[in-house]
């Protein structure tokens, strides 16, 4: 567990990072917009709880 928020930080960090560079350059952020977000975001959460379902229900 203590890998995987890690790996949120890390990846919060270079997106901020990126955000700063882009916004001091002037340019359009390389992002789709917020509803593409969240969209992906629940991708990767129910891939998430599949795993751990699987996890759980087999390990029994």
């Amino acid at each position: 567990m203590a890998g995987f928020v890690k790996d949120i930080g890390m990846a919060l960090l270079g997106g901020w990072i990126v955000g700063v560079i882009f916004a001091g350059m002037k340019l359009i952020p390389p992002v789709p917009p917020l509803l593409g977000l969240i969209g992906a975001a629940g991708v990767l959460i129910g891939g998430f709880c599949y795993e751990l379902i699987v996890k759980f229900v087999f390990k029994s």
